[in-house]
C-alpha cells in the first residue's frame, strides 16, 4: 500500500491543525493505520493507533486528551487531529499501516507514507 500524508506547517502554540494520510494501492481497511513522530535528534515514536473498522484507538501518554485519530475507510483516508499544539509536538509526522492492531511498535507496522512537517512556534 502507498501512503501519502499531507497537511503539515507552522502553527502557534496553542493552535491547532489536522493532517491526512491518503492510502492507495490495497484495500485499506484490511490495515490498521499509526501515527508516529520524529523530531529533530530524536527516534521515531508512536503518536497514535486506529484499528481496521476505526472502533478502537491507542494513544501515546503525549498525545492523549489532545489528539484524535480517526479514518474514512470510504476515502482510504486517516486522520490526525491535533489540539492545543505546543513546541514540543514540532516533528515530522508518519503514517504507517500494519496487520498488527494499534501496535505502539514501529517496528511492526509494514508501509511507512513520505512524513508530513509540523512546526508549532512559541
Amino acid at each position: 500500500v502507498q501512503l501519502q500524508a499531507s497537511g503539515g506547517g507552522l502553527v502557534q502554540a496553542g493552535g491547532s491543525l489536522r493532517i491526512s494520510c491518503a492510502a492507495s494501492g490495497r484495500t485499506f481497511s484490511n490495515y490498521a493505520m499509526g501515527w508516529f513522530r520524529q523530531a529533530p535528534g530524536k527516534e521515531r515514536e508512536f503518536v497514535a493507533g486506529i484499528s481496521r473498522s476505526g472502533d478502537s484507538a491507542n494513544y501515546a501518554g503525549s498525545a492523549k486528551g489532545r489528539f484524535t485519530i480517526s479514518r474514512d475507510n470510504a476515502k482510504n483516508t486517516v486522520y490526525l487531529q491535533m489540539n492545543s499544539l505546543t513546541p514540543e509536538d514540532t516533528a515530522v509526522y508518519y503514517c504507517a499501516a500494519g496487520h498488527y492492531g494499534t501496535t505502539t511498535t514501529l517496528g511492526l507496522y509494514d508501509y511507512w507514507g513520505q512524513g508530513t512537517l509540523v512546526t508549532v512556534s512559541s
